[in-house]
């Protein structure tokens, strides 16, 4: 198969029209024709993902976070970003982004990371529009129902089970309150606590919550369990999977794996 085969299959998924406006999504870095014959999912793209990848001898590095979030403003290699766009073009490793198209289409992100929690009766959080690919509504985050009710103690330990992670913030508004209703959006999503609000959730899961807005969330008497970013990380496993269920269907003679390196930024001490 050719790199644009997989980039089509995809976007059929997850259309590029349903990502936010100011992101940039799909084909990051290489030649859309060039052949493909291994294939590494992966949250981000970091100089060790990218050392990985060509141990592994990978040829497509399909991630979730874009490669660049801000310009090179120059190509000087002795810059360590710098010098992995110089290591993917001298190992003719394509690289694709699938960002918020990912976090708003039904069957992607969020619904990944509410199925985690078990959540039931789900339904977007955000109204994003009319996914042109299915015709269906589509929205970031989800809202849903817990198997069952647990305070605000028991519910921050069980999100850290979930999500497999040794510490997380927790923003207790009401610290009495039973959590019932949750709502989930992956990444940065501090300015919608609102709508969580308005949506009735007695909880919201979402990551990098800022000092001053964890105070407003406080007001509304909002519970927030701030995971961090990394939780994403399941789209590693997920985005496999589709790929494998494509690549029967398709017959495409690619091997696909899972990146192994752990891109967390923070670590709880």
């Amino acid at each position: 198969m050719i790199a644009k085969d997989l980039m089509y299959r995809f976007e059929q998924f997850a259309s590029p029209q349903i990502a936010e406006k100011w992101d940039h999504v799909g084909l990051q870095l290489g030649n859309s024709f060039q052949p493909v014959t291994r294939v590494m999912t992966t949250l981000d793209v970091r100089p060790e993902v990218v050392k990985e990848a060509i141990e592994k001898h990978v040829d497509f590095i399909f991630a979730h976070h874009p490669m660049m979030f801000h310009a090179a403003e120059n190509l000087d290699l002795s810059d360590p970003q710098n010098n992995m766009y110089a290591e993917l073009i001298k190992h003719d490793i394509v690289v694709y982004g699938a960002h918020t198209n990912l976090d708003n289409v039904n069957g992607g992100m969020n619904d990944w990371l509410a199925h985690e929690l078990n959540l039931t009766q789900t339904v977007p959080l955000l109204d994003g529009g009319i996914d042109p690919n299915s015709g269906e509504l589509y929205g970031m985050g989800r809202v849903g129902i817990l198997p069952k009710a647990m305070n605000t103690d028991d519910f921050a330990v069980y999100c850290k089970q979930v999500f497999n992670i040794k510490g997380l913030r927790l923003i207790n508004g009401e610290p009495t309150k039973l959590i019932n209703r949750v709502a989930i959006l992956g990444g940065s999503g501090g300015e919608f606590y609102k709508q969580a609000v308005a949506m009735n959730a007695d909880a919201y899961i979402t990551g990098d919550v800022s000092y001053h807005v964890a105070h407003d969330m406080i007001a509304h008497n909002l519970v927030v369990v701030d995971p961090g970013h990394h939780i994403e990380c399941v789209c590693v496993h997920q985005l496999h999977l589709l790929f494998d269920k494509w690549s029967t269907e398709n017959n495409w003679q690619i091997q696909i794996t899972e990146s192994k390196v752990n891109t967390e930024p923070f670590t709880f001490v």
